[in-house]
This record gives C-alpha cells, structure tokens and sequence, in this order.
C-alpha cells in the first residue's frame, strides 16, 4: 500500500493543500475556503481542477451573501 502524503502549496499567496492518495492521484483543498475540494491524477491537473472549484465557491458565497477571504476578492483564476 502506497503511503499518503500530505504537503503545502502556496501560490499567488494562496495555499493549497494536497494529499496523495494511495491509488494514484492528488486531493486538493484550499484550507480558507472550506468545503473546497477537487482532485487530479497528477499535481499539475490537481491545481487545474481546484481553479473551477474555486470559482463555485466564490460564486456560491456571493449569491448568499457570505464573506470572501480578502485575497480572493480580485484573484484572476488563470494566475493561479
């Protein structure tokens, strides 16, 4: 059995955190919006995947009125 990792990305003052998983791939998660979530089979797809997640997030929390972090307010996705 192939042992899960778990390791720290920041990008664009953004941090990522990603888990290996044991049958191949990558778990993505931005810990200052939570409940966002994706996955990739590898690291590069993994942080492609969490910009749409990202962006439903945002979405969602605008059209209910919730806060959004202060460094999300004017993030350009295609940055991260």
């Amino acid at each position: 059995m192939a042992e899960t990792k778990v390791f720290h990305v920041i990008r664009n003052g953004i941090v990522f955190e990603l888990q290996s998983e044991p049958e191949g791939g990558y778990t993505i998660t931005v810990p200052s919006l939570p409940g966002c979530i994706s996955c990739g089979s590898t690291f590069e797809e993994s942080i492609e995947m969490i910009k749409d997640a990202i962006a439903a997030w945002l979405e969602v929390a605008r059209e209910e009125g919730l806060p959004v972090p202060d460094q999300f307010e004017k993030l350009q996705l295609a940055s991260i």
